[in-house]
């Protein structure tokens, strides 16, 4: 059974940083892309940032500059650094993965539980 777990969410003003984790674990053959999205009250799930296996990365134009993805292949996990956080960008934050599972072998889309992210002073 695979599992994406996020962590790192928190209360933070404005200006300030935070950086989530994102943890892939199970029966795992190979991870391909990952991406972070989240959703505010009221509003659609969006994109924030996506990351290819190889590294390629791309970011909402609303993120661009502040945040950061990145991610540990060998470890599985995934992280997106956030700074210069705004009141806009108080959201609950999704962890998305693509991931090959031992058990099928074929490319199936995983979701985390979301991890909540407020910047409020």
């Amino acid at each position: 059974q695979v599992q994406l777990v996020e962590s790192g969410g928190g209360l933070v003003q404005p200006g300030g940083s935070l950086r989530l984790s994102c943890a892939a674990s199970g029966s795992i053959f190979q991870i391909n892309d990952m991406g972070w999205y989240r959703q505010a009250p009221g509003k659609e799930r969006e994109l924030v940032a996506w990351i290819s296996r190889d590294g390629s990365t791309n970011y909402a134009d609303s993120v661009k500059g502040r945040f950061t993805i990145s991610r540990d292949n060998a470890k599985k996990w995934m992280f997106l650094q956030m700074n210069s956080l705004k009141p806009e960008d108080t959201a609950v934050y999704y962890c998305y993965a693509e991931v090959i599972p031992r058990a099928t072998l074929k490319n199936t889309n995983y979701w985390g539980q979301g991890t909540q992210v407020t910047v409020s002073s």
